[in-house]
Order: C-alpha cells, then structure tokens, then sequence
C-alpha cells in the first residue's frame, strides 16, 4: 500500500494578496482618467469653459422672409409686335434677333401687290382731284360773269371736295401700307415703331408674308431699358406677400450683386398645374445687364411683423449640411443641438425655428468650441 506526503507551505497573506491584485488586473480595466471618461452623445464638458464667450438667444420683431424662384421678361407694356398690314413676299432683311434698332428703322423690304393696288388707286384719285378742281375754276370764272348757273357751280365744287376726300383716303392707305406716295412702287419698308432691341424674330428672306392676319407676328421689339422679374409663389405662400414690398433679386449671372425693387403685381388667377400665382417685380436696366430670361431668385420682405428667435450668426456651425448650435446646460455642460436656420438680420444675427428658447446662452463662437473639444461626446 503507497502513502502519498501531502507537503504544506506557509504563504505570507502579504504575498497572497499581491498576487490576487495581479491576477484581478489582467481581467478588470484599470479605472479611467478624466481625459477618458466616456460622456453622452452631443454633450461636451471642456476644462476652462471661462475660455469660450456665450450670447442669450434673443427675440426680435422681424418681417416675414419669403423666397421665389423666377426669370427676367420684357415689359410687356414696353414691347411692340410687328407685323405688316400688306401681303407680300420678303425680298431683303435688314435686321436680325438681338439686334438694338432705333424708331423709324427699316426692319425688312416685301415686295407687295397690296401696295401696288394702293398705289394706283392714289394716283387715280390725285387726276380725278386735279380734274375736279379745273372743272370748278372754270365754273367759277363763268359763274362771275353771269354765263353759269350758281346750281351748276355748286354742283362743281361738291365733285371738287368728293374727289379730294378719295385722294386723300387713297394717300392714307398707302402710308398705312407702310408706302410713301411721293414714292411710287409695290416695295413696302417695314419700319421699326419704337426703339429697343428685338426679342423675337419669325421670318427670314423671300418668305411669303400674309396681311393683317398675319400669325405670327413678324418681329417682337422690347425697350429693356426697365425689366420684369416674374416668380412662381405657391398659394400657401400668397398671405405672406404684399403690394409694395420689398424685394432683392440675386441673379446667376452676377451672384456678388443684389438688385432691388417692390413687389408692383400679384396675379388673381391661380396655375392650375402648380397651385402658384405669378408675381411681378419691376426693375431698372439702363446699363442693359439685365436679358431677358436671365434665371432669379427674388427675396420678399413682408411688412407684416412677426417674432421671432435670434442668435449671432457665429454661433450656428454648418456641419454634414445641417446647422448646429452649443448650449450651456451647466457650469461645465454644453450640449450641441440641431437648429433651423431661417435667414439673416440686417444687424448680423441669424432666425431660428423654435429650436431654443429666449434667455438660454449658446456659444457665441460654435466653430471655435467645437475645435476646442474635438474629441469629446461624439
């Protein structure tokens, strides 16, 4: 039979627990430093909040902003079709689209029986009128010496004053025909009834021209020398804009400029299509800049009042196409939160949706602090 020695050593609990530590250690995380300690999603808790300048969120009584998409037209009470009162076929073309003509202009030439017929009507009337007229002198001169009836001599002068009444309707004609009648020929020049630019030209050479009838118009002339901004607002959009309030037009053209007008037309009559009302801003353009169809985004300003939350412009920080804003909760407790940005005030401070409340301190540099404790409550 085999007896197993079973052999005791005395540990020193010194010892013992040292090892126990060790053996604890390598299964337990040491405990954290202040530098490590994990905080809350979007709450930071910097060393030296003294370092960072706060400002209190404030109410204003601002007017309503309203934004609208648009594009540049001609006055419409600026601008003139033209077409021609003769049939005919276009022969020469003096002028093309974009060109600046002056009042008087010859636009383009036709060549028309129209005025031809014009023509040989006037000329009619004009021997018609000077035979009536001799008829009525030699009346006279007989009438004086008692060889011609005072019937016969008024009958005389009635065919004198008919024959001038039919030369000068010819003569109109033929100007309205856009003729000259000390100018015989079947050549109409078109002219330019106003100065401006041509926006809109349909026909070209040796076309066929139709008379009064004529669809559509041959030339289009716009003084741009003053210009409508028309922009869509939607109907729910309509009671926050008046007549006469001010409006700034930024156009893609010139997007560091800022041109200004008042609203001068809201339509009553809804498109069907969009649910929007047209809405008219007129403007100056005589250095010519703006053109017609130029793309705008115009920028209302009601006159109506209303209240609403500011903070300085420096404290928003535009992170991930979002706006954000740091509020102190605590001695050393911010919080990041998400804000509504609405637009900026004249004085440099921003409009917020009711996303903070008046009173409450931000801070007043948000890029600044957000530099500062990078790091923190991610």
């Amino acid at each position: 039979m085999r007896h197993t020695t079973f052999v005791y050593l005395a540990i020193p609990a010194a010892v013992l627990v040292a090892t126990l530590a060790l053996s604890c250690s390598n299964n337990t995380k040491a405990a954290p430093t202040r530098a490590e300690v994990t905080l809350e999603p979007g709450v930071y808790n910097p060393d030296h909040p003294e370092l960072f300048k706060l400002a209190k969120v404030e109410t204003r009584e601002l007017p309503m902003v309203l934004t609208a998409n648009g594009s540049i037209t001609p006055d419409v009470n600026r601008t003139i079709h033209v077409t021609s009162l003769g049939s005919g076929r276009v022969v020469e073309v003096k002028t093309r689209l974009g060109d600046s003509v002056k009042k008087g202009q010859v636009l383009l030439v036709i060549s028309s029986q129209d005025l031809a017929g014009a023509m040989s009507d006037y000329q009619k009337a004009r021997a018609d009128e000077a035979l009536a007229r001799k008829a009525l002198d030699r009346g006279q001169l007989l009438y004086d010496r008692g060889a011609f009836a005072q019937k016969d001599l008024e009958a005389a002068q009635n065919a004198a004053d008919k024959a001038k009444v039919d030369r000068e309707t010819a003569e109109q004609h033929v100007r309205v025909l856009g003729g000259d009648p000390t100018r015989p020929g079947s050549l109409i020049e078109l002219r330019a009834p106003v100065s401006g630019t041509i926006v809109e030209q349909n026909v070209a050479g040796f076309e066929g021209v139709k008379s009064i009838d004529n669809t559509p118009n041959l030339f289009t002339i716009a003084d741009l020398s003053q210009v409508w901004v028309l922009c869509d607002v939607y109907e729910n959009d309509l009671n926050d804009v008046r007549l006469g309030d001010a409006a700034e037009i930024r156009l893609n053209a010139y997007p560091d400029k800022v041109f200004r007008g008042e609203v001068g037309d809201i339509s009553r009559v809804l498109d069907p299509n969009t649910r929007s009302a047209k809405l008219r801003i007129v403007l100056s353009n005589a250095g010519g800049s703006l053109r017609a169809g130029m793309y705008a985004v115009a920028t209302f300003r009601s006159r109506k009042l209303q209240t609403f939350t500011v903070v300085p412009s420096t404290a928003i920080m535009r992170l991930q196409d979002r706006d954000w804003i740091f509020r102190k909760e605590g001695a050393q407790r911010f919080r990041r939160i998400e804000v509504h940005a609405l637009g900026p005030t004249p004085d440099g401070m921003q409009e917020l949706k009711d996303d903070v409340k008046p009173g409450e301190e931000v801070v007043a540099n948000a890029l600044a602090f957000s530099t500062a404790v990078a790091g923190q409550g991610k």
